[in-house]
């Protein structure tokens, strides 16, 4: 296995581990109380989590089969759309709830509908996302790029016509 491919397993097992990790983390160690905005944070985070793992699975299984497109990418086109109401309205619970309970039982979760927001951001529009070497000297170097998923459906878009 090269380093692309173990890059990319890396990061899809990661992603995925995130969200058990992250819960017992925020719910079981620090005692934050699951109220309907903890858990509609929370909920959005993993949500897009999820989707970046079966992107890095799905590019992973692109690279070794030698396809020229990604596997699924019909289902990441509808996803970046359906994505908006359901990010939109993640948003307006937590923030509403965070003006009308502020504290623990509601800014974690506005915490992670934000996260969640830039998270959808970073896979399939702008890579925002820069934690190897390389990927922080080209930020340097020619600012931010578009996302590997982006990338992608630029690809399918540009193939249907």
């Amino acid at each position: 296995m090269n380093a692309v491919t173990r890059r990319m397993r890396n990061l899809a097992t990661l992603e995925l581990w995130n969200i058990p990790l992250w819960a017992a983390i925020w719910f079981g160690l620090w005692h934050f109380p699951l109220t309907a905005a903890n858990v509609v944070g929370f909920a959005l985070f993993a949500l897009l989590l999820v989707q970046g793992a079966a992107y890095w699975l799905l590019k992973l299984h692109q690279l070794r089969s030698r396809r020229p497109d990604l596997p699924g990418v019909g289902a990441f086109r509808v996803l970046r759309v359906v994505n908006l109401p359901i990010i939109a309205g993640a948003l307006v619970v937590t923030a509403h709830a965070a003006v009308a309970s502020p504290g623990r039982a509601s800014w974690l979760g506005l915490g992670l509908a934000i996260f969640g927001a830039l998270e959808h951001v970073n896979y399939f529009h702008v890579q925002l996302m820069h934690d190897t070497a390389a990927d922080l000297r080209r930020l340097r170097q020619v600012g931010l790029r578009r996302s590997h998923l982006a990338r992608d459906l630029a690809v399918r878009t540009a193939s249907e016509k």
